[in-house]
């Protein structure tokens, strides 16, 4: 042990982890009797090292689970890996490698790192999703989903890479193109599996209103995401050019689809439409194009684009005039023209749109390519009724015109009006819509969970017996060929049906990566052998107390999570609804980016300062700073914990991960803010291995000691740890200035029970040096008087004719008569006075005295 000289974090963190595990500190235990406390950071991908915005994430969560731990909880505080995904499948065929292989050494690596930065996890129930004892787990949850009603197939448009021969998400199309081979992206049909996330829309838009302890904005996200909106579902009649029209696409066309249905949230503007447009696969469109190649070839070039909405809202607006005709509901005698458009979806709505040009930047684009009808509905006033619309589409919000019956009303007062007639008329229907589609879980990947599905000629799919999970991924693959390897491995293929027994083929598509990460802080919380989960032993943690992790996982994560445990809930297998009871979404951890001459971007140690203070790269080229930005590999700009931890210990970095910025907020990297953390630390250390002495008390250093002790507890309760750095910064600065004393001696052993959460090694160095009984990551948290948080002194405002003179300090509670002689006696009152006598003087207890000449 260090007893004096410099504190040593090399030789530190070592010994007070090992001591830590011996110890078992951090193991959770579910039959505990103490109050329990879940916290939980969203578990890393493992792609090998952790960076600056995993330090900071996890950091945040270890300070709130230690504090908790002092504070007499139970802690239940996991670590894991989210194991599956495309990044381990592309290093397989970059670099010749096992996907399996590949994670499984970047989830050593990462460990030994958290473990170096003395993280409080409980590893005994670490859990891996690529461990077939986690995902056996999730597909039998998945059959139980099935036989819920909750599961279903169907056919579905999707992005698809013709290189890489897989479905791409959305945020993997970029430009239209595959965000890892380049290739064109195109729309395609496959028969995929689907979550009936939809069942649940209500559900989970009523559940938002009980998550008060979730940031304002994460919930406005989701509930845009989920979309529910009022509107009118209604059919325009068709008719084509004429009963004996030469084209015989337009009679194949009218049998196929006599009517056109629509959904708009915009019944009030039917007056402004100027055309119909249908998706290029509604079966309007199919009808025309089985009789018409040039129908053929629109639709045909229209699976070459993008089904993402960024895709669809920045593409160039195309269409096929078809020669069918809508017959307008409220005027038969008005006909729009119907086209087949690209940028409408079949899969969202109906697949048919009418367009309203004047208030739709979507059909203005549209509407001005093919020259058709833009007419105002909505405007500011009546009197604004014929002013044209612009170079772009206007919102629509104001009153009614041009619209006949409805001209004069307001937006809401038309829309009910609209839906009013169709109702009456036979022609429509009030209906509620969302903007929320059913999660299809299907990816033609390799490296994911197998869906446990058989299909059978027969039969159809079935089911795998539950006896026989889990349905184990095969080793045995390669990825010379482009695509998923598990449709060309023709031993794992073939399976028997489980219903008449003939022969059959594994399902080869494995699930979406958030299937996995839609239950895993249940298995945190429960881990039998035989099941996903005790329901019992679950329910004793859930729902997470503290759940910790970046706001890009603000949508999809948490809003798939919540589905997945409230589907859980109906069919019985537990009784909770919300998955996180608490939600704090971190800023990014950012940096500076260089780039040299040509444009190549540099890492931040490639970069100098040269004699003249000009930056230039390691052969003394000049550099060029760029912006402070996220951290990121593409742009070069992380910096490497490992050798931070190296040179200033764990808690450094801990402290300076929690002291520079509010935790919401983007937390810049410097060296300079690592450097007076490290300080820091040598400062607490210094005074907890001076030499004591002193029997006195400092009722002023007691006061500050107790204020501290409050303050940081409510910081920390608040998530708000830079509040609580700059306390025991103020602390740490009263305790140097204070003389030797038995209250002296005291502050210094509380101080250390305050910074163990944020810098758990150093106080555990500090607590043995000063005698302390036990380890301080199991001492309680200190606890202070509420009498001591009570300031004794006040600043008094002295003025004279109103206007500031002087400001005084005096005693709490001071009495009338006595804060005016304090006042008086002020020799820059004297000076103002100039031995005159005052007229009047006003006294406001404890803030003010008001001196009238």
């Amino acid at each position: 042990m260090t007893q004096t000289g410099r504190f040593d974090p090399a030789v530190a963190d070592t010994r007070w982890q090992t001591r830590w595990d011996d110890a078992r500190c951090f193991i959770a235990d579910t039959d505990s009797s103490k109050p329990k406390a879940y916290v939980l950071e969203m578990f890393p991908y493992p792609s090998g090292r952790i960076h600056m915005g995993h330090v900071r994430n996890y950091t945040m969560g270890d300070v709130l689970a230690r504090y908790r731990r002092m504070q007499g909880c139970e802690v239940l505080h996991p670590m894991g890996w989210d194991a599956f995904g495309m990044p381990a499948e592309n290093a397989a065929m970059e670099r010749g490698v096992h996907p399996d292989g590949w994670t499984r050494s970047n989830i050593a690596a990462m460990r030994d790192q958290l473990k170096r930065l003395g993280f409080a996890l409980d590893w005994s129930r670490e859990i891996a999703t690529c461990d077939p004892e986690y995902y056996g787990h999730e597909q039998a949850l998945f059959l139980d989903l099935y036989e819920g009603g909750l599961v279903y197939r169907k056919e579905s448009e999707v992005n698809w890479d013709p290189v890489d021969m897989t479905v791409l998400a959305n945020e993997q199309v970029i430009d239209g193109k595959g965000w890892r081979s380049g290739a064109q992206v195109e729309r395609r049909k496959l028969s995929q599996w689907f979550l009936k996330i939809t069942d649940f829309a209500d559900e989970l838009l009523e559940g938002l209103g009980t998550l008060d302890h979730w940031p304002d904005k994460v919930r406005l996200m989701q509930e845009n995401w989920i979309g529910r909106s009022d509107g009118l579902r209604f059919r325009f009649k068709t008719a084509g050019e004429g009963a004996e029209c030469e084209y015989p696409w337009i009679q194949a066309a009218l049998r196929e689809a006599p009517e056109i249905a629509v959904f708009t949230t915009r019944p009030d503007t039917i007056f402004g439409a100027s055309f119909v447009a249908v998706a290029p696969d509604h079966p309007l469109a199919r009808a025309i194009a089985s009789e018409n190649p040039d129908a053929a070839a629109f639709i045909e070039d229209c699976k070459r684009g993008g089904t993402t909405a960024a895709e669809l809202e920045t593409a160039e607006k195309r269409g096929f005039l078809t020669g069918i005709e809508a017959l307008h509901p409220l005027d038969p005698e008005w006909k729009l023209p119907v086209w087949i458009a690209n940028f409408v979806l079949m899969e969202y709505g109906t697949g048919a749109v009418f367009g309203v040009p004047a208030h739709d930047q979507r059909d203005y684009e549209f509407a001005s390519k093919y020259d058709l009808p833009i007419r105002r509905v909505v405007a500011s006033s009546a009197e604004d009724a014929d002013t044209p619309i612009g170079d772009e589409a206007e919102p629509g919000e104001g009153v009614i015109v041009n619209s006949q019956f409805l001209d004069g009303l307001s937006v809401e007062e038309a829309r009910d009006a609209v839906i009013r007639r169709a109702e009456e008329n036979g022609w429509g229907d009030r209906e509620v819509a969302y903007r929320l589609r059913d999660w299809g879980v299907s990816r033609q990947r390799y490296w994911g969970t197998p869906i446990p599905m058989i299909h059978c000629d027969r039969c159809g799919p079935v089911p795998v017996p539950r006896e026989q999970l889990p349905v184990v991924l095969p080793q045995d693959v390669s990825f010379d060929t482009p695509g998923n390897p598990l449709t060309r491995n023709e031993a794992w293929l073939k399976a028997d049906c489980p219903k008449c027994g003939g022969g059959a083929r594994r399902e080869t598509d494995t699930f979406d990566t958030f299937v996995d990460s839609s239950w895993y802080f249940i298995r945190f919380a429960s881990q039998p052998i035989d099941a996903p989960f005790d329901k019992a032993a679950a329910e004793k943690w859930l729902p997470v107390d503290q759940y910790i992790g970046g706001v890009e996982h603000a949508i999809l994560h948490l809003l798939y999570a919540r589905f997945w445990t409230r589907a859980l809930k109906r069919i019985g297998k537990i009784d909770v609804a919300e998955p996180f009871r608490g939600l704090f979404t971190q800023g990014m951890v950012t940096h500076e980016t260089f780039r040299d001459a040509a444009g190549k971007w540099l890492a931040p140690d490639e970069v100098r300062k040269n004699g003249d203070g000009k930056l230039v790269d390691a052969a003394g080229a000049p550099v060029i700073r760029g912006r402070v930005e996220k951290m990121s590999k593409s742009k070069r700009n992380t910096v490497d914990p490992g050798p931070i931890v190296d040179k200033h210990g764990a808690d450094a970095v801990r402290w300076f991960m929690l002291s520079d910025s509010p935790p919401e907020r983007d937390l810049e990297w410097s060296v300079a803010g690592i450097e007076g953390a490290a300080r820091f630390v040598q400062r607490v250390w210094k005074l907890a291995t001076a030499p004591g002495g002193g029997d006195g008390a400092d009722a002023a250093l007691e006061r500050k000691v107790h204020r501290t002790v409050a303050a940081v507890g409510e910081a920390i309760d608040g998530l708000q740890f830079n509040k609580a750095v700059a306390q025991l910064y103020e602390l740490v600065s009263a305790i140097e200035k204070a003389a030797p004393s038995s209250t002296r001696t005291s502050a210094v052993r509380t101080l250390v029970k305050l910074i163990a959460p944020m810098a758990p090694h150093l106080a555990e160095e500090c607590w043995s040096h000063l005698g302390g009984d036990g380890l301080v990551a199991q001492a309680d948290w200190p606890t202070f008087d509420e009498t001591l948080l009570v300031e004794d002194q006040v600043t008094l405002a002295v003025q004279v004719n109103g206007k500031l003179r002087d400001t005084l300090n005096a005693p709490r509670g001071l009495g009338r008569e006595e804060a005016e002689a304090l006042a008086l006696a002020s020799e820059k009152v004297q000076r103002q006075l100039d031995g005159g006598t005052p007229r009047k003087v006003i006294v406001v207890p404890d803030r003010l005295v008001n001196i009238v000449a």
